[in-house]
C-alpha cells in the first residue's frame, strides 16, 4: 500500500531521545524500505534536512543530514508544484487543517497514496480520500 510518510516519523527513526517512538518509527520506515511502498515529498526532504541539522536534541553532522536526505531520494517523491500550493491553500481554508498540513494531504494524494502516517494528524480521518494514521497513538 502506498504510504506517504510525515517528517516527524522519519525524524523519530533516527532521534534516540524518544526511544519507544524510535522504535517504531525505524520499524515503519524498515518496512517502506523493504516493500518499496514508502513515498515522501519535496516539502519533506526539506524539513528533514532542516530538523536533522539543526533541530534534534543531538544534532546530526550537516554531512550526514545531506547522505539521509539523498537516501530518502531514492524513493517515490512528488515534487510540490504551484498548483500543489494552490490547492493545499484552498483545503487549509476549507478543512482548517494548517497549510504545511494540508501541504502534505496534497502530496499524498497526488503521490498516489492511500495512507499518510503521521503524529500530527487525527488519527483514523479521511482527508481528500487518504487515510491517516498515527502509529503513536495509545
Amino acid at each position: 500500500m502506498r504510504t506517504f510518510v510525515d517528517t516527524n516519523i522519519v525524524l523519530y527513526a533516527y532521534d534516540r531521545s524518544e526511544p519507544e517512538k524510535s522504535a517504531i518509527a525505524r520499524e515503519i520506515m524498515s518496512d517502506l524500505w523493504r516493500t518499496r511502498q514508502g513515498l515522501l515529498s519535496t516539502q519533506v526532504l526539506q524539513e528533514l534536512y532542516v530538523n536533522l541539522a539543526r533541530k534534534l536534541r543531538v544534532v546530526v553532522p550537516r554531512s550526514k543530514a545531506r547522505a539521509l536526505v539523498g537516501r530518502y531520494g531514492r524513493w517515490a517523491v512528488h515534487t510540490i508544484t504551484t498548483g500543489d500550493i494552490l490547492e493545499a491553500a484552498e483545503l487549509e481554508q476549507r478543512l482548517s487543517l494548517s497549510f504545511w498540513d494540508a501541504l502534505i494531504v496534497v502530496a499524498a494524494v497526488r503521490g498516489g497514496a492511500e495512507r499518510i502516517i503521521s503524529e500530527d494528524f487525527q488519527h483514523g480521518r479521511t482527508i481528500a480520500g487518504v487515510r491517516v494514521e498515527n502509529p503513536f497513538r495509545r
